[in-house]
């Protein structure tokens, strides 16, 4: 049944020579730009339980997860570190870098915007950035205040042969693009005079989504990635702050809060079961809440997972498509098809809609917490189930112990 349109959104499009496009939202899915979110809520959960970045509050399970890969994609993620760690390495000291050259002394957002389409990227958006969700350990790192945000779309049809090793290529290797492209940024708004921090996507200092969704550059979806207007979820985020002169964008209702309620086809078709139907409030935030340890051992062992991605009709086909068949339909376009819901795993064949795979108990036993509460949760262990430990048990412990000091619990990592 047709839905009467309760507004148009007009959005640029990817290259500096496209047409903008237009998106209608639907009456009934028209909400409000950006994400409900209660601001006394996320103010005080980011002064009393502040976010901490996954490289030290999961870095037992992000070490745990390179022993249930498979040979090639062991292989793989070796060559991608290696390639990748001179990028974010390089990232890290951009705070501390001056500019090139003496301030131009006028507003220069269209300027970056314009040198971000010219470098690749196919959205940019301007906002402040949010302290309120800088990772402790990463509090102090932070220099500037403005956030320009830069989303860098991955192969298409690589993403759709989710999950795979051929998909890990697009997904690691948009990361090494976009690496190299965001330096490159910085040292172009250097030479207009003002000073440019690189926030890597692989050494993130914040969740850099809820500033996208500031930025007018898309909306949290159910699978708790951005949908973006051009290519929904399939795109890597980075930001880069500054202290020049900039306009800040505004958020936007593309529909996707209450659109995700009636499709919630990443829901019903997540291998792992980990995304709730029914949204709740999280730390001020209205979302369908991932359960993190059902998601990360299946995304660990089959290649990413990612079949929230994968499954997404906005990623599918585009949002605009997507949006105009549920004004002119009222339905969700690709829902219950094999062409939007079909998907295979490696050694359990392929799923068709209402179809799921099933996995052994064991694969839900892995690491949790930081390296070094993983490391007393197995002594405690011992001792408990032997009353003892031995002397040999004894030592590992400590030269356990004495390794994470020596290295510390932050990995650089870009799962």
């Amino acid at each position: 049944m047709p839905k009467k349109v309760h507004h148009v959104v007009r959005r640029a499009g990817i290259r500096l020579e496209d047409p903008d496009i237009e998106i209608p939202v639907a009456e009934d899915i028209a909400g409000v730009p950006g994400i409900p979110q209660r601001e006394k809520d996320v103010a005080f959960y980011s002064r009393e339980y502040p976010l901490e970045t996954q490289n030290v509050e999961k870095a037992a399970d992000r070490e745990w997860s390179w022993s249930v890969y498979t040979p090639e994609v062991f292989e793989y993620r070796e060559r991608h570190e290696e390639a990748n760690k001179p990028f974010v390495e390089a990232a890290a000291v951009t705070g501390e870098m001056e500019p090139t050259a003496e301030p131009v002394g006028r507003d220069i957002t269209e300027e970056i915007r314009r040198k971000a389409y010219e470098l690749g990227f196919g959205d940019v958006g301007f906002t402040r950035y949010d302290r309120r969700y800088t990772f402790a350990s990463k509090k102090r790192w932070v220099k500037f205040e403005h956030a320009i945000c830069v989303a860098l779309e991955q192969d298409y049809a690589q993403t759709q042969s989710l999950p795979s090793l051929e998909a890990e290529f697009a997904h690691f290797g948009t990361y090494e693009t976009e690496n190299a492209q965001c330096l490159e940024l910085a040292g172009f708004i250097r030479t207009l005079g003002y000073h440019a921090q690189v926030h890597s996507p692989n050494d993130n200092s914040a969740p850099f989504l809820p500033m996208f969704v500031e930025a007018g550059m898309g909306q949290l979806g159910a699978n708790g990635q951005l949908l973006s207007p051009h290519f929904g979820s399939r795109a890597r985020l980075a930001v880069i702050t500054t202290d020049g002169p900039i306009t800040y964008d505004k958020p936007v209702d593309y529909g996707v809060h209450k659109f995700c309620q009636e499709c919630l086809v990443c829901a019903d078709r997540c291998p792992a079961r980990a995304i709730m139907r029914d949204k709740v409030w999280w730390r001020g935030v209205e979302k369908n809440k991932l359960i993190y340890d059902r998601c990360r051992p299946v995304m660990s062992k089959y290649e990413g997972c990612a079949v929230c991605m994968k499954v997404c009709p906005i990623q599918r086909y585009g949002m605009k498509p997507v949006m105009e068949h549920y004004v002119e339909t009222g339905e969700v376009l690709g829902k219950g098809t094999d062409n939007l819901e079909g998907f295979s795993i490696r050694e359990k064949g392929y799923f068709g809609p209402g179809q799921l795979p099933s996995f052994d108990r064991e694969l839900f036993d892995f690491p949790h917490g930081t390296k070094d509460e993983w490391l007393f949760a197995t002594f405690k262990k011992k001792v408990e189930e032997n009353g003892e430990v031995t002397a040999e048990e004894q030592t590992e412990f400590i030269r356990g112990l004495k390794q994470i000091l020596a290295k510390g619990t932050t990995t650089i990592g870009d799962e």
